[in-house]
């Protein structure tokens, strides 16, 4: 049975514990520790303070985990300490009537984001409610999403969950806030964007409805998992995209006139400079979405009509740098844990740009990131931040290229190393001079498939027998679109469908094939998600005496077949018959077989 804290009190003599009015009061107490704030706040005595400092000291772990434990007080009130250590006053929602005014400072989706309530407005400070004391890095974002300044106070958890219902019951959509925007009279045209004022161009940056639509389009797009978000200006029009499982969706555009208020925003969040419009520049964004790490990468291009935007969302959570769940089949999966296990060596994976190379990689290396290995990487640009890996960002503005680092990294004593990209002749030689002096190396190339990468080896320069003495396999790699399986439904493909896989009706008899009918939980699209096809030659003897003759791409592809490499579009068909993708998407993602 539960005792409340008033109760225990009562028992040890003491007066009942401070209510919550009386805990706004303690700010004198800001920066003491949490049990000295807990035993003037009432809720625990030195004694309790004695014992659970005692188990700490033992155990370890944070104060205020161990008096709860150990039922001295809540975990409400640890929480109000917490708060007042924070600096910040502990409101009760459900008495306050929050004006319409304030409310609008922040957006339902923003709000619901970060599970904040903006209780007050004044003197340019705007104040929030929140159920996480320690959750400063959301008044930071908040402060870079709104450009207001930004101080929390502390409320009740069920108290922030029914202000969110009761103050944001219809999230407003883009088309509202785009409503907002007028009719372009108080907007600065990109005709007139050489001649303004810096001032002003940061004034209309920081315009309310510019914010507003700008944080519903981020926090829209990470909610839905786009890859990228795109700003589009044209000589009539400005849109947005988003890149969603590899094929982007364009969302209701936004009037031109706001072109360049949108753009100098995004510059002012990523820290570029909003006066520069005539060169390309490269910023970040880092946010903390409903708990989930995200980092923006922004490119800006100067065009014809205006800057071309455009933000790569690295989302950590929506990458699973799990070696199993890449989509090989169980074969394949024995090969590349072989493979990734090698004391030297070089495995090369290839195919174009967003086929899932670098998940890949990181993959690997997180299957073999251990205390007794050091992995060392040389990147462009660094996509995630690994713990235990050393990882190298080139820089080829100040010559820091792969060349150049890899010459640096094998003095660093490295079991692993990964080469972002084998790009030229120096960066080729070094990689192997580092696998024959007995390190695994990882690497990538741009080609349609696996043979080809030795066509490409060679074009650049290497000769036949450093190949064939250090590469022990190239893996070619697409990404389909998963099937939802919240609306698959089966179907009979038609014969022209079959014609472009090389099928017969009568070779697919008895198959199953399956397509998205389209549902909310897909968007109306019929997939979900995507998943990789593999393509997985391992040199041996055969296939080495093959190169060091110098023999066609071809020649090689065939003998690797025979040697047991299943193909893209083989493993494209198998992922068919398996339900989990669509014809159209496996013709889209590989070529036949010649």
């Amino acid at each position: 049975m539960s005792r409340t804290p008033d109760a225990k009190n009562e028992r040890m003599g003491k007066a009942p514990a401070a209510g919550p009015a009386a805990i706004g009061d303690l700010t004198r107490v800001r920066h003491q520790r949490i049990g000295e704030i807990l035993i003037q706040m009432g809720r625990i005595n030195e004694s309790q303070l004695n014992d659970a400092l005692a188990i700490k000291k033992k155990r370890g772990g944070a104060i205020g985990a161990v008096v709860v434990d150990l039922g001295y007080c809540e975990e409400a009130d640890v929480s109000a300490a917490l708060a007042i250590q924070a600096g910040m006053r502990r409101v009760n929602l459900d008495e306050l009537d929050i004006p319409a005014d304030v409310v609008e400072k922040v957006d339902a989706i923003t709000a619901r984001s970060y599970s904040v309530v903006p209780i007050e407005f004044v003197g340019g400070k705007l104040t929030v409610a929140m159920a996480d004391p320690n959750n400063f890095r959301a008044l930071d974002e908040l402060h870079m999403l709104l450009d207001y300044e930004i101080e929390g106070a502390l409320a009740d958890p069920q108290a922030v969950v029914r202000a969110l219902d009761k103050y944001y019951a219809e999230a407003q959509s883009v088309e509202a806030v785009i409503s907002e925007l007028g009719d372009g009279a108080q907007w600065i045209n990109e005709s007139d964007a050489e001649t303004i004022d810096l001032e002003d161009l940061r004034a209309m940056s920081e315009s309310q409805p510019v914010k507003k639509l700008l944080n519903l389009v981020l926090l829209q797009a990470i909610r839905d998992k786009a890859s990228d978000i795109h700003f589009e200006p044209f000589e009539d029009e400005f849109k947005m995209r988003y890149r969603i499982d590899g094929v982007l969706y364009e969302m209701v555009p936004p009037p031109r006139h706001i072109a360049l208020a949108v753009v100098s925003r995004i510059k002012v969040m990523s820290n570029l400079d909003i006066a520069e419009r005539r060169l390309p520049q490269d910023g970040r964004i880092e946010l903390t979405v409903g708990g989930k790490q995200v980092d923006l990468r922004v490119s800006v291009l100067p065009t014809m009509f205006g800057e071309s935007v455009v933000m790569r969302v690295l989302d950590r959570t929506q990458v699973e740098l799990d070696i199993t769940k890449l989509g090989l089949r169980e074969d394949e999966q024995v090969v590349l844990d072989e493979l990734i296990h090698l004391p030297n060596g070089i495995v090369i994976v290839t195919g174009p740009t967003g086929c899932g190379k670098t998940t890949t990689l990181y993959s690997a290396l997180s299957a073999i990131n251990s205390i007794d290995t050091k992995i060392i990487t040389t990147e462009d640009p660094v996509e995630y931040d690994i713990d235990g890996l050393i990882q190298v960002q080139i820089n080829p503005d100040i010559e820091l290229t792969f060349g150049r680092c890899l010459r640096h990294i094998l003095r660093q004593d490295p079991d692993v190393i990964l080469v972002g990209e084998i790009r030229d002749i120096e960066t080729a030689e070094i990689a192997i001079h580092a696998s024959l002096t007995g390190h695994l190396v990882f690497s990538t190339l741009h080609t349609n498939d696996a043979p080809t990468a030795i066509t490409r080896l060679l074009d650049l320069g290497l000769e036949p027998y450093m190949v064939t003495a250090t590469l022990e396999a190239v893996i070619a790699q697409r990404l389909v679109r998963r099937v939802c399986t919240n609306c698959r439904a089966e179907f009979e493909p038609t014969e022209e469908a079959l014609w472009q896989l090389d099928l017969t009706l009568e070779e697919v008899r008895g198959r199953t094939f399956y397509f998205g009918k389209g549902c909310d939980q897909c968007n109306n699209t019929g997939y979900r998600g995507r998943r990789g096809i593999f393509e997985i030659m391992r040199l041996d003897d055969a296939l080495k005496d093959l190169i060091l003759k110098q023999s066609s791409t071809n020649v090689v592809r065939d003998e690797a077949k025979k040697r047991g490499m299943r193909t893209l579009r083989d493993s494209g068909l198998m992922a068919i018959y398996d339900g989990i993708t669509t014809i159209e998407e496996v013709v889209k993602a590989t070529i036949a077989e010649q």
